[in-house]
């Protein structure tokens, strides 16, 4: 009986090394014939996948408890004054992207441009461009296309972030629609590019990336016209966000220099002017920003000279120009909604290059403001305005113009 039991013993004992051995085998045999498995590579972003779309659109209405229908302002807002109403002050589309690590795009259309005081709602290019990295870090960078002429704080500031209504006329009057074609160089460290577009985003009103330094060399025509002599314009502007304590100021400088030749169809008749249409056209301006928090100030002025038309002799001539503004504001937040009371003092004396004649301007404007943003993608903003403004060209002299009304604007961001 033992002897039984011993041998089924080493029986069952012989079946289960032979069966641990062919697993072993089986097991041996599987992984000789798995493949082996390779690195997977990371598939690069490809460039139309970093491609996105943002904008943003103003609705007006500027004839609430107006008081002189004369009363307008071309390079402002074409919908003052008589003939006025309900106007699509802009319709944005903006396809930007970093398709690269060193290239960056971006295009801007306005779908709603206004080409005179009677013809609205055009599209026209704002904004194409490309910025090419030098360093990894894209600290240096240099910028191709129509874009951006660094002068100026609040001509730089979009208007989607800026408060009142327009740009004030002393340095806007530099360049139409803030813009021209050419080549810009940029420097920031990247602290101070992040600051920057921390500025924008945390709803501070802040200008955007343009640097700590801008270099640009551009055609001087402005935006979308053609270049009428072979001189190019020349600007420079530093300028400098610093932290103090809880509060963030800017201060910067800037300035540029180039001839603007004044075209034939922005001529009258009778107006005298010499035969090369060449003026010279130089300024140069001084910025400060304290940041809401919740206080904030934002003042510029500006010098120089410039094309203007002269009334006493009927005649474009290179005259001196000077004017700025001082903004006072007060951020309140409320739960998720924002509220922005705001006050902006300007003056200006020169003329407007842009304009027909190069029209003489003297402009003493006060205005009242409060922003309310209930919702991120939606903001209004109620502006009374307090304007004396003398705008003088050959058909139109000794025309002073005065009065008051109430600006409301609806404003759409996606």
């Amino acid at each position: 009986m033992t002897r039984l039991l011993l041998c089924c013993m080493l029986a069952l004992f012989t079946m289960q090394a032979n069966a641990q051995t062919d697993a072993n085998a089986a097991k041996d045999s599987t992984q000789l014939q798995k493949p082996e498995k390779k690195e997977e590579k990371k598939e690069e972003k490809k460039w139309f996948e970093s491609i996105s779309l943002r904008g943003y659109t103003q609705i007006r209405y500027n004839r609430l408890f107006e008081t002189n229908e004369d009363l307008k302002c071309e390079q402002c807002d074409r919908s003052w004054g008589k003939e006025g109403g309900f106007f699509i002050r802009r319709m944005r589309l903006i396809f930007f992207g970093q398709i690269n690590k060193r290239v960056y795009f971006y295009v801007q259309p306005d779908m709603a441009s206004a080409v005179s005081s009677t013809s609205w709602h055009f599209a026209q290019l704002r904004d194409a461009y490309f910025d090419v990295g030098i360093d990894a870090k894209n600290r240096f960078r240099f910028r191709f296309g129509q874009s951006k002429i660094p002068f100026g704080f609040e001509n730089l500031q979009s208007s989607q972030n800026r408060l009142p209504l327009d740009r004030a006329d002393a340095l806007n009057s530099a360049l139409s629609n803030e813009r021209d074609l050419g080549l810009m160089f940029y420097w920031a460290p990247t602290a101070m590019r992040t600051l920057f577009s921390e500025l924008v985003r945390s709803g501070l009103k802040g200008s955007g990336d343009y640097g700590v330094v801008g270099l640009g060399v551009y055609n001087g025509q402005t935006a979308n016209k053609p270049d009428l002599n072979d001189e190019s314009h020349l600007a420079a502007r530093v300028s400098v966000p610093i932290k103090i304590g809880s509060q963030i100021i800017e201060p910067g400088v800037q300035g540029y220099s180039g001839r603007f030749v004044i075209a034939k169809d922005q001529t009258t008749g009778g107006t005298k002017i010499h035969g090369s249409r060449s003026f010279l056209d130089q300024r140069v301006a001084t910025t400060f920003v304290l940041y809401p928090k919740p206080f904030g100030i934002l003042a510029e002025y500006n010098w120089g000279r410039g094309p203007q038309f002269n009334k006493w002799t009927d005649s474009i001539e290179t005259k001196n120009l000077r004017g700025g503004f001082v903004t006072f504001s007060y951020m309140q937040k409320i739960g998720d909604q924002i509220l922005i009371p705001f006050v902006r003092l300007q003056h200006y004396e020169g003329g407007k290059k842009h304009e027909l004649d190069a029209r003489s301007y003297r402009v003493e404007e006060y205005e009242i403001g409060l922003e309310w943003q209930p919702l991120k993608q939606f903001e209004l903003v109620a502006m009374y305005t307090i304007s004396s403004r003398r705008f003088e060209d050959f058909a139109k002299q000794n025309n002073l113009q005065e009065g008051r009304l109430l600006r409301l604007q609806a404003q759409l961001n996606f």
